[in-house]
């Protein structure tokens, strides 16, 4: 009997890494970012930033936790590089950048990564400008996904998948009824004044109605994957890249999704029911095509590298050109270009 419990006992040691393992499927899919499957290749993506971020979630009852790091902080991610740098690289490699130039700092954010000191200008572009839909827009050209446009919204992808079916990575699905899997992407409406759900968003996005605030996120496991909820990753949550748990019920659907009514209170200490932060209104499901389907897409562009602003100087090698600042900023500890 002594030998039996003894060998139990081993048994449960081995098996406790495989029980954290089931409970966050991030640390294995992150070495997944090359494999032949997109959908695969997308959660591998989202997963991989999210263990960069420290592992901060909200959990099935919408409370979260470990949430460490700050988006535009100087603080250290897991890598060992700047929050706000990376936020930045976010930006950059989804090829957006340019499209904000009127934004004040955006045009700061493309010295990002070869700047000594910290970049206020970027940084406060950062906090003022909602990322989100960047860093959707970033996990989708790191995943090499076809027939999706990068944009700082992320009604516009909708919009394609709504009203561009057959060129668009994504289709359209009501979320109370969908069943996710790996790749999709799950979606709510940030309108203070309005619930919209699926068939009010349906409405609009058949509509000319231009933006609407909205946030998705990235699903990185669901029933097919053996989990007994859905796990999703996005960024621009608790000011970081954040996983959220969501419940699923009989067929792998979502189990009663918690959305939010426009008579709900306000998150406060005298009404702490309405500090759920899975309470939302979640309005549309993006389910993303099968692998045959997407190999027919248009191909996704690269993600775009950022290069030093810095003016030519005659005769000397770009290589070894002195980095310069043309929009200078206290603390760049860098010489304005002449």
């Amino acid at each position: 009997m002594r030998r039996f419990c003894m060998r139990l006992s081993c048994l449960l040691v081995l098996l406790a890494p495989l029980v954290g393992w089931a409970s966050d499927p991030c640390p294995l899919l992150r070495a997944q970012v090359d494999a032949a499957d997109p959908a695969t290749r997308l959660a591998a993506a989202a997963c991989e930033e999210h263990l960069r971020w420290h592992r901060p979630f909200i959990d099935e009852r919408g409370r979260y936790a470990g949430s460490t790091v700050r988006e535009a902080e100087t603080a250290l991610l897991t890598s060992g590089e700047q929050a706000w740098r990376r936020v930045a690289g976010y930006w950059q490699g989804a090829g957006l950048l340019p499209r904000l130039q009127h934004r004040p700092g955006a045009g700061d954010c493309t010295s990002a990564p070869f700047a000594t000191g910290p970049l206020a200008a970027c940084r406060a572009f950062l906090i003022d400008v909602p990322w989100s839909a960047a860093f959707v827009s970033w996990a989708a050209r790191r995943a090499q996904l076809p027939g999706f446009n990068a944009s700082a919204s992320h009604v516009d992808y909708v919009r394609d998948a709504y009203r561009s079916p057959e060129s668009s990575a994504y289709r359209v699905l009501d979320p109370a009824a969908a069943r996710p899997a790996r790749g999709d992407m799950l979606c709510y409406v940030r309108a203070a004044n309005r619930v919209f759900g699926f068939n009010g968003l349906a409405a609009l996005l058949s509509s000319d109605e231009g933006g609407l605030g909205m946030h998705c996120d990235i699903v990185v496991a669901a029933a097919d994957d053996g989990v007994d909820r859905a796990h999703l990753v996005g960024g621009n949550v608790l000011d970081g890249v954040t996983m959220r748990m969501l419940p699923l019920g009989p067929g792998g659907r979502f189990a009663a999704l918690s959305m939010r009514a426009a008579e709900d209170p306000a998150c406060a200490p005298e009404t702490p029911q309405g500090c759920d932060a899975n309470r939302q209104d979640w309005a549309v499901l993006l389910q993303l095509r099968p692998a045959a389907e997407l190999a027919r897409l248009a191909p996704s562009p690269p993600l775009e590298t950022a290069m030093p602003r810095v003016l030519p100087e005659a005769g000397v090698p770009a290589q070894s050109r002195p980095m310069c600042c043309v929009e200078c900023t206290a603390g760049d500890g860098l010489p304005r270009c002449p």
